[in-house]
Parts: structure tokens; sequence; C-alpha cells
């Protein structure tokens, strides 16, 4: 299977109403890096963009009337989960699942800026 460099073998692909809020949120909670932006001919409008979380690829576009929004549950393990937590509701998150010790580790949700909903969890 050939696969190209970066990428793998599945990536979530987000359809998002407010991309560069997503990317600014990410960057921020979960020290997303935007590896690739492609804009429409507007010069405006995200056709395309991946980020990097770690060594995982995700992608996401703007919505338009062809493509719709189309949000996402992700499930992210993180260094410290309390801290990414309030990190998340410093930057716009919105509490879903406050942190908590669940038998498989500290877990927490937040639903982000684009309407994403992200499982925070961290192994002790």
């Amino acid at each position: 299977m050939n696969i190209p460099n970066g990428h793998q073998q599945l990536m979530p692909y987000l359809i998002l109403e407010h991309p560069r809020d997503f990317i600014r949120f990410a960057s921020t909670v979960f020290d997303a890096v935007l590896t690739s932006e492609h804009l429409r001919d507007d010069g405006v409008t995200i056709m395309h963009a991946e980020a990097k979380i770690g060594e995982c690829t995700v992608m996401f576009a703007q919505a338009t009337e062809q493509w719709p929004s189309q949000t996402a549950n992700l499930f992210i393990y993180a260094n410290d989960t309390d801290k990414s937590y309030a990190a998340a509701l410093e930057n716009g998150g919105i509490s879903v699942m406050e942190p908590s010790d669940q038998s498989y580790g500290r877990a927490c949700g937040v639903k982000d800026p684009s309407g994403n909903t992200w499982w925070i969890t961290s192994i002790k």
C-alpha cells in the first residue's frame, strides 16, 4: 500500500463552518501544527487544509453549499486531561463532561468552537 509521506491509513476529514477557529483551537489546546492550506479562487475560503497533532493528520475544509458542515467526535490522548480541559474552556470550548477518573484513565469531553467534540484522556 502506498501512502503519502506524513499521512496515515485512516485520517479524519472535517468540513467546518469556521475552519480557522478550528485550527486556532487545536493549535492552542493540542499543539496542532498547520501543515498544508489550499484556498479556493476567492483567496479566502479554505478548500483543503491539514494539521498534525502528534503523529496524526487531521484534514479539514470550509463548508460550502455543496459540502455542508460535518463535524466529528475526536478521541485524543493528552499528557494532562485537566490542563487540556482548562485550556479548551479558555479558548472557546464548551464542557460536555468534566474531568473524572474512569476505568481507562482520566477523561473529559469538550465541544470546540467549530462544533467538534473532543474526548480527552490521559493515562497515569
